[in-house]
């Protein structure tokens, strides 16, 4: 036999045994998935400097960009939704429950519009409140900055973050409901939102640190909520959808994503 073919045969087998002794890799173990949708407050409280204007979420226009977006979430086929409400509070269970029977209606709050109404497409016997109410010591703040000669970099941050809000509502209304939680979800307006507390967080001294107290509490308001999040998680195999308003959102994100437990997922992958 020819020389070459013989040192070819030698390399095919060779190469054949290195491979049969590599040890596979394990699988990695599955792991349960969270998606935390950031929206606006389509009923607008006014309870949140970061907030929308908005518009009637029960026109026709709009229920019809609602159901596009409750399409869209059921990709994520979530096993069971968290919502922006007081668990200690019957109120939102009682409401899901008589929603369930025909005998609520919807009211323009995105709990119902998007929470009750996704559940209960997906055939979901119950709804899962998750917030936590917390100390924002905001007027503290306030004061710190005007009695210390920083009015001026309070001035800014507010400025700023009014030219963001209106951005955000001149957006929603030249866009569907849909195109403006992609926006909002967006990695850079995420990053964004959260940048402002970390601004607000400079302003303070030693042994006076009103900013860093302020999102301190806002940390750990997004903690418990984080906490009572992981609650619900029975097997790996859980698929949990969070929807609160997007001031949690960066935070709550970064808290899942550093649990290597869970596995984050997010609108846009969906929305493709």
């Amino acid at each position: 036999m020819h020389a070459k073919v013989v040192t070819a045969l030698a390399l095919c087998a060779l190469g054949a045994f290195d491979t049969a002794a590599q040890p596979t890799a394990p699988a990695p173990p599955p792991r349960a998935e969270v998606l935390v949708l950031g929206v606006y407050h389509m009923a607008n409280p006014g309870h949140d400097v970061f907030n929308t204007q908005a518009d009637d979420v029960l026109a026709p226009k709009r229920q019809q960009e609602i159901a596009q977006v409750i399409d869209v979430l059921k990709k994520f086929h979530p096993t069971k939704i968290a919502i922006e409400a007081d668990p200690w509070s019957p109120r939102a269970k009682r409401e899901y429950a008589d929603y369930l029977a025909g005998k609520y209606t919807l009211s323009r709050n995105e709990i119902d519009q998007l929470g009750y109404r996704l559940a209960k497409e997906l055939g979901h016997p119950a709804i899962y409140p998750v917030d936590v109410d917390g100390d924002f010591p905001w007027q503290r703040f306030v004061n710190y900055a005007k009695g210390s000669g920083h009015a001026k970099e309070l001035d800014a941050i507010m400025s700023e973050i009014g030219a963001m809000v209106k951005a955000q509502n001149e957006y929603l209304a030249s866009h569907t409901v849909l195109e403006t939680l992609l926006y909002m979800n967006a990695d850079a307006k995420v990053a964004e939102d959260v940048g402002f507390y970390y601004r607000e967080a400079q302003l303070g001294e030693a042994g006076d640190w009103p900013g860093a107290d302020l999102v301190a509490d806002w940390f750990r308001r997004n903690m418990r909520i984080y906490t009572n999040v992981t609650q619900l998680i029975e097997s790996p195999n859980e698929r949990i959808l969070v929807i609160f308003g997007s001031g949690h959102l960066g935070w709550l994100r970064h808290d899942f994503a550093s649990n290597p437990a869970l596995r984050v997922r997010t609108l846009a992958e969906f929305a493709r």
